[in-house]
């Protein structure tokens, strides 16, 4: 592959997928602001920050291949952040036992020499199991996943809170929309096999 490859994330998750592809890239912070903008759906805004960290990390690299990526996670309709604290990711997964999640996770492929963009939102639907107080707290104790959208990581002990998930592509729930990076990465002519 002549066109470097760039994947414009500082999520350690996100280059643990993509290094999965054997793909040799580079990692480098967008650093923008990631708060929706009033009267934007969820998905819309995962994909405008997907494009906007593409655009953002391209300044640096004129001749690349740049992957932008996003994830909003919703509880009917409406956005769950990163809880950041242990207080704010009790809240969050009291809120969501028994219930339907949506992670929305958005993916673009930037090509900065051709100004040709790709990008697309894969949802993922994930349902909590009604699980107690007490097993919140084992949960986060063990796992801290505070940087995560809804306080659960499914890659890790998260799993035990699920009780059911659904989408096309299990990698877009982590943050990184696989199956559809490979088309996208086909279309440029890059094959990953």
């Amino acid at each position: 592959m002549q066109t470097k490859l760039i994947l414009a994330s500082s999520s350690p998750y996100r280059q643990e997928l993509l290094a999965k592809l054997g793909l040799s890239f580079e990692a480098a912070s967008p650093e923008i602001d990631e708060s929706p903008l009033n009267d934007e759906r969820p998905w819309e805004t995962a994909l405008r920050l997907a494009k906007l960290k593409a655009i953002k990390v391209a300044e640096r690299y004129p001749n690349a291949l740049i992957i932008g990526c996003d994830q909003v996670a919703t509880l009917e309709g409406v956005q769950i952040g990163k809880p950041m604290n242990h207080e704010n990711a009790v809240k969050q997964l009291q809120h969501q036992r028994g219930r339907l999640v949506t992670f929305h996770s958005a993916l673009c492929l930037y090509n900065t020499s051709t100004k040709h963009m790709q990008a697309e939102v894969v949802p993922y639907d994930v349902e909590f199991r009604n699980f107690t107080d007490a097993q919140i707290e084992n949960y986060l104790r063990i796992e801290e996943p505070y940087n995560c959208a809804g306080s659960a990581k499914s890659e890790g002990l998260g799993i035990a809170l699920i009780a059911s998930m659904t989408g096309s592509d299990p990698n877009a729930l982590i943050g990184l929309p696989l199956i559809k990076l490979i088309t996208m990465l086909q279309n440029e002519q890059v094959n990953v096999i």
